[in-house]
């Protein structure tokens, strides 16, 4: 019922109504509250004037509004008399309840009497403060209103099941439950409060205390009447006018206005009044029902947009995040890469600086060598030698002018990063609008952070917006032929991650996906470029070997790591799998990641810790090899161990090829694994160890390193093979 209460208060004083009169618009008034809203209205415009010249109507005339504005919505909150030169300018108001209410010209004349009997001021105008329809009291004054005995009575159940929860007016902390009302004093009092501080001695034993509930009412309502007729008050109402829609008494109809208007039984009207209100509020029931529901919808929709947001924002940030992290990973390749190219070209200059400078000295040598001979006078000694000396000076000659005195490498570094379709791309970042709405499901959206491609497949993954609010039944994924070519499915499930084999080295392939369900497809995602690992695979047909190939571009070049997975539990990783050693004194093994049948491959391991002089493996390896002895002992592995002095090739525990040249700490081993020529061979700092280690070698081999916790070897892939390699690749 508290819903209720903003009906039962006066919009003039914001209290309940105290004896609340009916204006003609059908809105209710304090009786008080009228009186004090009274305006008086010039002379020229009172209802005798206007009978009197035979315009007059009707009991209670209205004013014209367009010749008075008592409200505006444009003005600036005040109302006048635009249409009478004597009307003051008077301030609109605004009541408790928000309402603009207008007060009198002048403060009202004293009096003693009640305001229903207190007479109005003459030519008096009332406006109602909801609808703002202004209208001219008649002799009568306020007396001519009816009284609203059911509002007087609704108020009355009201405020009786409120005084339940009448608290005490004088506790200091948590309100206690009144137990009686002083009646002298208006003030509600519970049993400790009311001993403290209304003693029943002295003046205050003379005042009545009662209930809180009896005290409530009678402390504001006077007993309640019986409805009368305003133009007879004597009599009560007895029938109801139809064309007046109002009740009246019998001298209405025999005397008054009403006698020759359809009258009906008031009790039988009252009855279908009550009908129609009823039928009336269970359509009003309906839609208080379809708004409250709403409210809840409304309320729901408000904690969706909130987790929508944050999970939003959350994907955003981590989509920019994985941008970043990409552009650094990919950033430090490059930087590997120049690092790289630095240091072969110092490498090749310090190289020949130490070739040039011996070649230098052992010049500057035979010169001077020459030149005490030519001194000596002796001409049978002298002829001895001459011509041996002759034949060395053309020759020393001969070897300066064969490219010696041309520098093996240049200083300007032969790469070139290309940045502008990236940055293109970053500037083209934006949103993609998705409408709630659409039959189709929304365009999925690629997580970079999880795309990425290895040796030659490629693994993509994507989702829904966080918004979608369509169900997508499956995606269809696409890529093109790597040249740019047409695009093709290659996945079409309701899975949300694929991975791509069989694809190209050294290749751009395009792909998009698209979500579909019984409606239709959505709109493409953005296309990803991916590019698979440097080179291709090395495959001849009518090629014969006895023609010289460029073997560095047809090498497969890889990337990979060891896998913990498939090691020892003694193998120790660090430095992203890419470093290992063991916990134990016997030899582990453990294999790369990548498994390899075609191509050509090379890689290599650095000696980050020797001790003791160990004698580590590294070779390739099945899927299936022991992994608790040396690589080599069992037919699953061919491998070369090494110590401090010298090498061995190892399969199946037969050891061959015993090469002088041992490692130290800071070697570096090659592993170059032919499978187009299915040959095997090992390097040792950048020069081939022994003859090739072993040939017939087919199938599927892993990259495998066997050690113990005397050594600790770093991996190092994506190599192109040595160039001496290149230089052997004719073959007869």
């Amino acid at each position: 019922m508290e819903e209720m209460e903003e009906e039962l208060k006066c919009p003039v004083c914001g209290s309940f109504y105290r004896e609340p009169i009916i204006l003609p618009c059908s809105h209710n008034l304090c009786q008080a509250c009228a009186r004090n809203i009274l305006v008086q209205t010039p002379e020229s415009e009172s209802p005798q004037s206007r009978r009197a010249s035979g315009s007059g109507v009707s009991d209670y005339d209205y004013l014209d509004l367009d010749k008075m504005s008592l409200y505006s919505e444009a003005d600036s909150g005040y109302g006048s008399y635009g249409g009478f030169a004597s009307a003051p300018t008077t301030p609109c108001q605004k009541s408790p309840n928000g309402v603009r209410v207008f007060p009198p010209a002048m403060p009202p004349p004293p009096t003693h009497l009640s305001p229903a009997l207190a007479p109005v001021p003459r030519n008096s105008c009332i406006t109602c403060p909801q609808c703002h329809r202004s209208l001219i009291l008649d002799d009568r004054g306020l007396r001519g209103f009816p009284k609203n005995r059911v509002l007087e009575g609704v108020i009355d159940r009201y405020q009786q099941s409120k005084a339940a929860a009448l608290k005490c007016q004088l506790c200091e902390k948590a309100p206690k439950e009144a137990t009686v009302m002083c009646e002298q004093c208006d003030v509600f009092y519970c049993d400790p409060c009311r001993l403290r501080c209304h003693p029943p001695r002295g003046p205050l034993a003379k005042h009545r205390l009662v209930p809180p509930a009896q005290g409530r009412v009678s402390r504001r309502l006077s007993p309640r009447k019986v409805s009368t007729c305003t133009d007879h008050e004597l009599e009560n109402h007895s029938m109801y006018c139809v064309q007046c829609k109002m009740p009246v008494c019998y001298q209405c109809l025999e005397e008054g206005k009403h006698s020759s208007h359809e009258v009906k039984a008031l009790g039988a009207m009252w009855k279908l009044h009550k009908s129609q209100l009823s039928q009336a509020l269970n359509g009003l029931s309906d839609r208080a029902k379809e708004a409250k529901e709403f409210l809840v919808q409304l309320r729901t929709m408000v904690q969706q947009i909130q987790e929508n947001s944050v999970e939003f924002e959350a994907c955003l940030v981590a989509q920019c995040d994985a941008l970043i992290d990409a552009l650094n990973r990919r950033k430090a390749q490059l930087l590997a890469r120049v690092n790289k190219e630095h240091e072969h070209k110092l490498k090749v200059v310090r190289d020949q600086i130490s070739h040039c400078t011996v070649k230098l000295r052992q010049t500057t040598g035979l010169m001077e060598y020459c030149l005490e001979v030519i001194k000596e006078n002796d001409p049978s000694g002298f002829l001895q030698i001459s011509d041996a000396l002759i034949r060395r000076v053309h020759l020393t000659e001969d070897q300066w002018g064969k490219g010696t005195l041309t520098p093996r490498m240049t200083t300007d570094f032969d790469l070139s990063l290309d940045n502008s379709p990236l940055l293109q791309s970053i500037h083209q970042l934006d949103f993609v609008q998705v409408k709630a709405s659409s039959p189709v499901p929304a365009t999925p959206i690629l997580q970079l952070e999880e795309c990425c491609t290895h040796n030659n497949s490629a693994t993509l993954s994507w989702k829904q917006p966080p918004l979608s609010t369509v169900a997508a039944d499956g995606y269809i994924l696409e890529l093109d032929d790597g040249s740019g070519g047409q695009f093709r499915e290659v996945y079409v499930g309701k899975e949300t991650m694929c991975t791509v084999d069989g694809l190209h080295f050294n290749s751009t392939y395009n792909a998009r996906v698209k979500a579909f369900n019984k409606t239709g497809v959505s709109p493409y995602s953005k296309t990803l470029v991916l590019q698979t690992s440097e080179g291709c695979n090395f495959e001849t047909q009518s090629a014969s070997y006895s023609q010289l190939v460029d073997i560095k571009k047809l090498l497969a070049v890889a990337w990979f790591a060891f896998d913990p997975g498939s090691a020892h539990s003694d193998i120790i990783f660090s430095n992203d799998n890419l470093t290992v050693t063991c916990s134990s004194y016997d030899d582990r093994v453990v294999l790369g990641k990548t498994g390899f049948s075609k191509g050509v491959h090379y890689w290599e391991l650095t000696i980050d810790r020797y001790d003791n002089h160990p004698d580590p493996a590294f070779g390739v390896a099945r899927i299936d090899v022991m992994k608790d002895m040396m690589l080599g002992k069992d037919d699953k592995a061919w491998a070369m161990y090494v110590d401090n002095n010298r090498s061995w090739f190892m399969h199946n525990n037969s050891h061959t090829n015993r090469t002088e040249g041992g490692i130290t700490k800071g070697a570096t081993i090659g592993v170059l694994l032919d499978l187009n020529r299915k040959t095997l061979t090992f390097f040792v700092n950048n020069e081939q160890q022994g003859p090739i280690a072993f040939e017939n070698v087919e199938g599927l081999f892993f990259p495998a390193v066997s050690l113990n916790r005397n050594v600790q070897v770093t991996l190092h892939t994506g190599l192109p093979v040595p160039d001496f390699y290149s230089s052997r690749a004719s073959i007869a």
